[in-house]
């Protein structure tokens, strides 16, 4: 790894403090001149901003402006992004007011195009890199994905003994420490998926070109070879290969394959199924080894020709992504315990255990609201708590299961009662996964951490790779982790307002009522956060329930009136009026309908 990625984020910021920045405004025509009405809030105190004449843009449109001079009053449209009524150019609004540059520096993509072509006439892993183009292989990967990391070739060897490959895009091969492409990769830390876009990490000659393991076509990778009795691993090799993929499965057809509706084709049949029994026996000894057990659920959204939002899906977890899932979890522990056991500098994902303070809490937001807890200690103890927050997460599941999916906002305690994951050079253990050693290895396309981690691996293997400098990978770490978080804030935003365009397009053409039955899944002191209709959210203001003060009680769980007595619950079941939506903030502003249920 390069220890020239922190400097260059320094850097950034400093262009930043001499007094040129970016935003975001809606052009509008006052008299002669062209402003720049700022399209999101608090930016540049939300007045409008001059714009210089030029030949992009014209009223109406949402543009990218470039904002110069210390009173920040003067600027240019650099680029025209589009209409602030369409949800994709919205949420491209969104992405460039976030500080994403939606394209690479010339000088980035030419690098790429560059490196694809010495790969091409020399290959990085040489004699070494093991052939495995005969290997019966396959992917599984949302219907939308077009980068694939991940590949899988599995056998079934009798008596419960399976031996799995998990093939991973040797990006190393051709991202070099220091190179321009690195330093990209570096400052953006992380591929950034929004609905209907994506700012990724590695430009597309890499990210859905050389580096994606597309079905039919020969491919660099990094091969962790894995023998299981049951779920214990008894032997492991890692190595460079080339590999060919058979199969581009989607979570869907494989769902389909194995509930019996549909057949395999006949190469990986058996491959899957092996690979099916390898994740289950990983999947059981993970459970019962006390992993947290949380259940979620992602949107998917669809837009058409225009840009609108169509249609929205909650993304379920079921079994086709289980197997992924757990044996990518099972690739990255054994990375994670060869580079600990030699002692090679590399960032490990880490999630540290619980404070015991959390855990009594969570046991007291789930009592407040009748939920079951396991048994605990009136003083939990530091060791016990992360045992009884999983406990506790399999009580709430099974809770939700219950009620027919109500009561996410449950889900939410667990999830807050826990200790954020995040990159760190020193390995402390993942509790969420009761794992002792755990890393990121299985998505270099899209997270740097992963990269570091294939050239600390390839260092350790003979693989032809240097090993990282210990003395970068705690700036390393911290960045990282920070991108990471950035990222996450960035793709729930736009997802909120993804939902705000759906509503508001399904409000206008009357495909749904204003009155809708809800349920609490969050509270602060001003009102609740209600989930209703076909997976959108909304606030509540506290100052709409008439007639009361509110206060919020200690532990977050219910809102009583001061005078009525009367209280709204996590998990309460309510029901809501429309008042207001803001699509391109993606704000939902409620009221409780007159004909529905009113605070207990």
């Amino acid at each position: 790894m390069s220890g020239r990625g922190p400097g260059h984020g320094r850097q950034r910021r400093a262009r930043h403090d001499e007094g040129e920045s970016f935003t975001v405004g809606v052009l509008a025509k006052r008299g002669r001149h062209m402003v720049a009405e700022p399209f999101f809030a608090g930016r540049f105190g939300g007045g409008q901003i001059a714009v210089e004449s030029g030949k992009l843009g014209r009223p109406g449109q949402l543009v990218l402006v470039r904002v110069g001079g210390r009173r920040g009053r003067h600027a240019k449209v650099v680029k025209v992004l589009g209409q602030p009524d369409v949800a994709r150019d919205a949420i491209e609004a969104l992405m460039h007011d976030r500080g994403l540059r939606r394209s690479f520096p010339a000088g980035v993509e030419r690098a790429a195009k560059e490196a694809v072509e010495r790969v091409e006439d020399r290959d990085p892993g040489g004699a070494s890199r093991r052939d495995l183009r005969g290997l019966a292989t396959f992917t599984i990967d949302p219907t939308t994905a077009k980068d694939f990391d991940d590949a899988i070739s599995c056998e079934a060897l009798g008596s419960d003994r399976r031996r799995v490959w998990v093939h991973i895009a040797d990006v190393s091969a051709y991202v070099r420490p220091g190179s321009a492409i690195d330093r990209e990769a570096y400052r953006r830390g992380t591929s950034v998926y929004v609905p209907g876009a994506v700012e990724p990490m590695l430009p597309e000659v890499l990210s859905n070109g050389a580096c994606s393991l597309v079905p039919g076509v020969e491919r660099l990778a990094v091969t962790v070879e894995m023998e299981l009795q049951g779920a214990e691993v008894v032997r492991s090799a890692f190595y460079r290969s080339r590999v060919r993929s058979d199969e581009r499965f989607d979570y869907d057809r494989v769902d389909r394959i194995f509930a019996g509706e549909e057949s395999a084709p006949e190469a990986v049949a058996g491959p899957l199924a092996a690979a099916r029994a390898a994740s289950a026996a990983l999947r059981e000894r993970r459970e019962a080894a006390g992993a947290l057990a949380v259940e979620s659920s992602e949107p998917e959204f669809a837009f058409d020709r225009r840009g609108h939002v169509a249609s929205a899906e909650g993304s379920v977890q079921t079994e086709s992504h289980q197997v992924i899932e757990h044996l990518m979890i099972a690739a990255n522990e054994a990375v994670a315990r060869l580079l600990g056991e030699r002692d090679v500098p590399t960032l490990y994902r880490v999630h540290e255990r619980p404070e015991p303070g959390a855990a009594e809490r969570l046991l007291e937001q789930l009592s407040s609201l009748g939920v079951a807890t396991p048994p605990a200690p009136e003083h939990v103890e530091p060791g016990a708590a992360a045992g009884i927050i999983a406990e506790a997460s399999k009580l709430v599941a099974a809770e939700i299961r219950r009620r027919d999916g109500r009561g996410l906002g449950l889900t939410s305690l667990v999830l807050r009662s826990l200790k954020q994951a995040r990159y760190s050079p020193q390995n402390k253990g993942h509790a969420g996964l009761h794992s002792t050693a755990y890393c990121h290895f299985t998505s270099p396309i899209r997270r740097y951490p992963d990269l570091v981690c294939h050239r600390a691996l390839l260092s350790a293997v003979g693989g032809g790779e240097e090993a990282p400098r210990a003395s970068t990978l705690d700036e390393a770490a911290e960045w990282t982790s920070g991108r990471e978080r950035d990222a996450m804030s960035i793709e729930r935003a736009a997802d909120d307002v993804a939902r705000a365009f759906l509503l508001e397009r399904a409000l206008f053409e009357g495909e749904i009522d204003r009155e809708h039955d809800g349920e609490v899944i969050g509270l602060v002191g001003a009102g609740a956060f209600v989930a209703f209709g076909d997976g959108f959210e909304g606030f509540l203001p506290a100052r709409r329930l008439r007639g009361d003060w509110w206060e919020l009680n200690e532990v977050g769980t219910i809102l009583t009136g001061e005078e009525s007595g009367k209280t709204i619950k996590i998990a309460d079941p309510v029901r809501v009026l429309i008042r207001k939506v803001d699509p391109p903030r993606g704000r939902v502003e409620l009221d409780v309908a007159e004909r529905g249920q009113p605070p207990r």
